[in-house]
């Protein structure tokens, strides 16, 4: 087990702190984007299959 003998301590995780706590940040910013990025993508993949149907039954009933 790891013991710190400070906060200061514990935040630079013996020197290598910086790919530590850099690595949650990433981890976490795409944990956030991600439901977003794939909600946009959703929306717009219905909006083009919903025009597409629409140009469909148009050239069928032409």
């Amino acid at each position: 087990m790891i013991y710190w003998n400070s906060f200061a301590d514990f935040i630079a995780m013996g020197g290598y702190g910086f790919y530590v706590w850099g690595s949650f940040g990433v981890t976490a910013l795409v944990m956030a984007i991600e439901p977003i990025a794939v909600g946009r993508s959703r929306k717009t993949t219905i909006a083009r299959l919903k025009r597409q149907l629409r140009a469909e039954s148009r050239s069928k009933e032409a």
